[in-house]
């Protein structure tokens, strides 16, 4: 047999035995993987016209459920709205109707609702009160209003419905209706109870719906259509249609073939139950298993036209495309041993927007990253020791001028003598609340300090204080306990009370008060230093700021508020600086806040 065959081929002419060749080995095999091919096109057109209906119904579900989110959320803020149930519960006098008008003139949140929100049409609120004029958003429930079926549903149930009824608004409409969310709205301070009807803007669903390319329809629980592309459909039934489905199935969502005037057409359901609601909406989309399948021969001839020309191109194809590939390749990886070897100007310049060029992009954008860290490193460096100098500056300052020397020489001459008048016991304490006040002033250093710590700071220095002006100097201490260990700079609080005695209340004749207060603030603690003293004028208020933001000290500048503001601004930021207000003759506040963290 095999030597027959070869006996045959070797009679061939030449030119035969190529077209035999060339039949059996490239056409044969063509035709085989074309057929494979159209066939798997076919059946994957038709998978995916499924699918693709199935994930347009999806997104229309998802796009109506935003819109719907729209009078779910006003209806939820309507039910707390007192001004609305003032207005609808009122009883207004027949005979002065300025009352009423007056009072509809007042209440405008339906209007700003509609004007705020595009996806609803109108408001209304229906409660049983005939002093009411209907005015289009509250109206008087008369006994057609409570005999109708959607008034009967809501006053019966505290849910959501979403319905289609009347459009008292436009009744000249398609059909005269409108779907609309109804609910039960109660009213805590009168007992009563009303209807909100809020009317969905369906233009948006029809415009959406009108954009899809097969039949698409929105209806209500009882299969009305509300929204659909082909709006002489609107008002009618899902069964005048042809689709007599169960609408209103909660756990339906199904695609199905139904034949519908004498056609055969793939339908598919989705079902939409809104948030906090009773009822729903059913989204059905039909299509003609007939188009479905001319595309899909078309795909498939348009396959098999792609096997043949690729079957031509697909050497040179794959020779240009390797090369181009392996080129661009190439050029990145020098530009990277460029990097490598410290070149950090190197910048990749390849064209396209494929892989590979991302690539490139993301090269430049890591070398331009790199530039910028070192950048923002060496900048780093600069500010910390900056920021080091003058830490220490600071430090400096605050041992050189820890102890007014003003100060301490009055404590001590005010305890000399009454020690001469009044003897020993509250002399001994003083001596003792002075030399801690010293030993914790000399002992300070970089290391942060509890709140608590610092108010036992304070209250010394406040005694001290008090020792020397007597009953002219009061003061108040007032922490919350969860303040206490909020860890802070040393000396931030102590040099507020000493400005709040020496500047505003030194001079001060009468009883003099100095207030601190602490106190949690969310995430935050608040700090505040209050004195009744001389106070200040806007002018030297705003003096008295500029000195403290001051980064190079002056002859005029508070160097104690100075340096507490600078200290705050590079621990905790420009947010936690000192605020400062005061008025003239009544006294001065200056707050700050920290966070409420206790680690450093």
């Amino acid at each position: 047999m095999t030597r027959r065959f070869v006996r045959w081929l070797n009679d061939m002419k030449i030119r035969n035995k190529l077209i035999f060749f060339y039949v059996i080995v490239v056409m044969v095999p063509v035709l085989i993987v074309g057929l494979i091919v159209i066939q798997y096109f076919r059946q994957d057109a038709l998978e995916k016209a499924t699918e693709q209906t199935e994930n347009n119904v999806q997104r229309i579900k998802t796009q109506i459920e935003n819109q719907l989110n729209v009078p779910i959320s006003v209806s939820n803020q309507l039910l707390l709205d007192r001004d609305m149930e003032r207005v609808a519960t009122t009883v207004y006098p027949p005979d002065d109707p300025i009352q009423l008008v007056n009072a509809y003139r007042g209440y405008t949140d339906f209007s700003d609702y509609l004007r705020a929100y595009s996806e609803i049409k109108g408001i209304q609120l229906f409660t049983d009160n005939p002093t009411l004029l209907n005015n289009l958003q509250f109206m008087n429930a008369d006994s057609a209003i409570q005999s109708a079926d959607w008034y009967k549903k809501a006053m019966g149930k505290r849910t959501i419905y979403w319905m289609y009824i009347e459009d008292l608004n436009n009744p000249s409409s398609i059909s005269g209706k409108q779907l609309s969310l109804v609910r039960q709205i109660f009213f805590p301070n009168t007992g009563k109870r009303s209807v909100l009807v809020v009317q969905v803007d369906t233009d948006y669903l029809n415009s959406l719906l009108s954009q899809e390319p097969f039949d698409t329809m929105v209806a209500d629980e009882d299969g009305y259509i509300v929204a659909a592309k082909d709006r002489s459909t609107i008002g009618r039934t899902l069964g005048d249609m042809g689709f007599e489905v169960a609408v209103g199935d909660r756990e339906q969502e199904r695609t199905f073939e139904r034949a519908i005037n004498g056609m055969d057409y793939q339908v598919s359901i989705n079902t939409l139950i809104p948030d906090s609601s009773t009822s729903g909406l059913t989204i059905v989309s039909a299509f003609a298993s007939s188009s479905i399948v001319h595309d899909a021969n078309r795909i498939g001839l348009i396959g098999a036209e792609l096997i043949i020309f690729i079957l031509l191109t697909a050497l040179l194809a794959v020779y240009f495309n390797s090369r181009l590939i392996s080129s661009r390749l190439l050029k990145l990886n020098r530009n990277l041993n460029r990097v490598a070897e410290g070149d950090l100007g190197t910048v990749s310049r390849i064209d396209g927007h494929d892989e590979i060029g991302q690539l490139s992009e993301q090269f430049n954008y890591m070398v331009s990253n790199i530039n910028e860290l070192m950048s923002q490193v060496y900048e780093a460096s600069e500010t910390n020791n900056r920021l080091e100098v003058m830490q220490r500056e600071i430090k400096l300052k605050m041992l050189a001028s820890q102890i007014n020397p003003h100060f301490l020489f009055n404590a001590l001459e005010s305890i000399r003598m009454r020690a001469h008048i009044q003897g020993e016991k509250e002399i001994a304490r003083i001596v003792q609340l002075l030399g801690k006040l010293i030993r914790r002033n000399l002992e300070l250093g970089n290391r942060h300090t509890s709140l608590k710590s610092e108010l036992d700071m304070v209250r010394s220095y406040l005694e001290i204080q008090k020792f020397r002006h007597g009953e002219r100097l009061h003061y108040e201490l007032a922490a919350e306990l969860d303040t206490l260990l909020v860890l802070l700079p040393p000396l931030i609080v102590q040099p507020l009370i000493e400005n709040a005695i020496v500047h505003g209340l030194e001079n001060k004749e009468a009883e003099g008060i100095v207030s601190l207060h602490a106190v949690r603030v969310g995430d935050e603690v608040l700090i505040d230093v209050i004195d009744n003293g001389a106070g200040m004028t806007p002018e030297r208020l705003r003096q008295v700021e500029e000195s403290i933001r001051d980064k190079e000290e002056n002859e005029e500048s508070r160097i104690g508020l100075r340096n507490v503001h600078q200290r705050l601004i590079m621990t905790y930021g420009e947010e936690c600086g000192l605020r400062i207000s005061s008025e003239l003759g009544k006294g001065t506040q200056i707050y700050f806040k920290i966070p409420a963290g206790r680690d450093e």
